[in-house]
């Protein structure tokens, strides 16, 4: 009896002394840990006052980031896409390099600039227009801003389209679209001759005529003329004075060829802009006022004053003749492309027209099925 109560009374005894050791121990972990965590949230924002007082952080960044080369600097948004608006884009395109020769092999391509509603009807005939010529061209399309196209990937006008707004006929709009349209093609460094045109272009020679016409030209493509009456000096507003006055003013097609300086001179204005968006409104249709009038002031010498797209105005009215599947013959062509006569770089020539317009999506058929006939492409 004696025995089982010294047992249990050193069992008693015994118990109590562990507990309290067990309970010891994990205050005195805690109060360790405690102290760790504390130092590590003092040590972490030194460290960030550090890195933000002596730049560490952008030094170790730069030791990380790839060297910037100058195809980085050069290479042109993929797929014409970026998020710039007017005036950033306008801005980043009127970038113009100091000295002329390029430190890199530099091929010169014409820029082929589209300004549509939506489709591109005659774009099968364009796509056998550009084959074998991979290099010497870009091209750009101006659209409604919600439509999307549905070329498929091996199509030469797959993601062409550039970031675009509404348009209206005779209005400003028209001009900052093209305008739109000639900052987008100058963001590439390659490309020097700029022409527009519209989804009802079609193009008269294969692709080597063209660019050797259009490289070898001293001139730029646009018309610029004088003309008398209600339909020329009768728009001009004499509110365009001082910047313009009326034996200044202009006249020309909308479709044109400029080469890359004076696509500079256009997207870069903001002496010429404000007037004609102001004082040149319907029955004054800007885009047919505004570049030839600006143009033929700053750069007189560099325009050949003539357009490079044949229309047919023999109709009357607003807008120009429309070509359909019934127009198209090989005399029909050979009138357009033979029998006229201009001058090219100041001596006479034939070769007047390399694109011609307006052409009738039921004009395609009958165009693709003569192409080589016609055009020799």
């Amino acid at each position: 009896m004696q025995s089982r109560l010294v047992t249990m009374e050193e069992g008693g005894t015994t118990n109590p002394i562990r507990t309290n050791q067990s309970r010891v121990f994990p205050s005195r972990l805690l109060r360790s840990m405690l102290f760790l965590l504390v130092a590590g949230i003092v040590l972490s924002v030194i460290s960030i006052r550090m890195y933000r007082n002596l730049g560490v952080s952008g030094a170790l960044q730069a030791c990380f980031q790839e060297p910037i080369s100058l195809h980085h600097l050069i290479k042109p948004p993929s797929y014409n896409k970026h998020t710039m608006n007017d005036s950033e884009l306008l801005w980043r395109a009127s970038f113009v390099p100091q000295i002329k020769e390029y430190p890199f092999k530099r091929v010169p391509k014409i820029a082929f600039m589209f300004l549509a509603r939506g489709p591109l009807p005659l774009s099968p005939l364009w796509e056998k227009f550009f084959v074998g010529n991979e290099g010497l061209y870009s091209i750009y399309v101006h659209s409604l801003p919600h439509y999307v196209s549905n070329f498929s990937t091996s199509s030469v006008f797959y993601r062409k389209q550039i970031p675009s707004q509404t348009v209206e006929w005779g209005r400003m709009s028209m001009c900052d679209a093209e305008r739109r349209l000639l900052a987008n093609a100058l963001l590439d460094i390659s490309n020097e001759w700029f022409v527009l045109l519209s989804e009802a272009c079609i193009p008269l020679h294969n692709f080597s005529i063209i660019y050797r016409y259009i490289s070898r030209s001293r001139f730029s493509f646009m018309g610029a003329v004088d003309e008398l009456g209600p339909y020329g000096r009768g728009r001009y507003d004499i509110n365009m004075l001082p910047e313009v006055n009326i034996s200044q003013w202009r006249k020309g097609s909308q479709w044109f060829e400029t080469n890359r300086k004076l696509a500079v001179d256009i997207i870069k204005d903001t002496k010429f802009y404000p007037k004609f968006n102001q004082f040149c409104r319907p029955a004054c249709y800007v885009d047919e006022h505004y570049f030839p009038t600006m143009l033929t002031i700053q750069s007189p010498s560099l325009l050949a004053n003539r357009s490079l797209t044949y229309v047919d105005w023999s109709r009357g009215g607003a807008h120009p003749a429309t070509f359909g599947k019934n127009d198209v013959s090989n005399n029909f062509f050979k009138k357009i492309r033979e029998d006229q006569t201009c001058i090219y770089n100041n001596q006479p020539t034939s070769v007047c027209f390399l694109f011609a317009r307006k052409f009738a999506p039921s004009a395609l058929e009958p165009l693709l099925q003569n192409s080589l006939d016609f055009f020799g492409y």
